[in-house]
């Protein structure tokens, strides 16, 4: 493999597409990218095919543009461009995952807002934005970040933020880490579900900022437990 980036990485890169896909966050679409350990000006993401099939084969590598570096000249994602103006936009940010992710869906379409419900989401913070691509594009779009204008709007929208819903087409999640990033991505459509239900019987109580931020200080020194139990799910799933 000529993508000089170490087999660690790669390997956490198709661990974290397989899991996705295991825990329901991906379907036969999505995608997750982290950024190069050697070359910091570039990213690492899959051509582009159904998360749950890549291998370690599939991976390549785009710059903060958008462009696509392959020696076999295979292309990824049409909206790679959501990860290159994230990558470029927030140095902090070493993965990034964009999903269709179910129990989302109705929080970037409504005027219900997402916010962290329990202990385990509260890197949502006190409020989660919503990208709406008509501020960019008016109505005549077909609702992908599919170049590096639109993909910036995206970025602008984000902010600091770890969570933004994409307005009818789902979310885009950051971390520091990949296994961040994938932990993230699994609580937020969580919490999408338990708000949504909690919703039904009544106002919820949602977490206070500091209660938010000092949950999500705390569980990011624990991630490794829960990505070692999603691994090993993996093994038992037909490939």
């Amino acid at each position: 493999m000529s993508l000089n980036a170490s087999a660690q990485l790669i390997s956490d890169l198709v661990s974290a597409n397989h899991i996705l896909a295991n825990e329901g966050v991906f379907d036969g679409f999505g995608h997750v990218s982290v950024r190069h350990d050697k070359n910091p000006d570039r990213f690492l993401i899959a051509r582009s095919m159904a998360p749950s099939m890549i291998t370690e084969e599939d991976i390549v590598e785009c710059d903060f543009e958008g462009q696509v570096h392959d020696a076999q000249g295979r292309k990824s994602y049409l909206e790679r461009f959501i990860h290159s103006a994230i990558f470029k936009a927030r140095p902090d940010v070493m993965s990034v995952i964009h999903s269709h992710s179910p129990a989302i869906i109705p929080f970037g379409v409504t005027g219900a807002r997402l916010r962290p419900i329990c202990h385990m989401s509260g890197f949502l913070g006190s409020t989660t934005p919503v990208f709406e691509i008509r501020d960019a594009v008016g109505e005549s779009s077909d609702m992908l970040i599919r170049n590096q204008s639109l993909g910036e709007s995206l970025a602008k929208t984000l902010g600091g933020n770890a969570v933004a819903l994409l307005r009818g087409h789902g979310n885009v999640v950051v971390g520091d880490s990949v296994k961040q990033a994938v932990f993230r991505a699994i609580y937020t459509e969580g919490n999408a579900r338990l708000q949504a239900q909690s919703m039904l019987m009544g106002e919820p109580v949602y977490l206070s900022e500091d209660e938010a931020r000092n949950s999500a200080e705390t569980n990011a020194g624990q991630i490794d437990r829960p990505w070692e139990l999603w691994k090993r799910k993996l093994a038992h799933v037909p490939r």
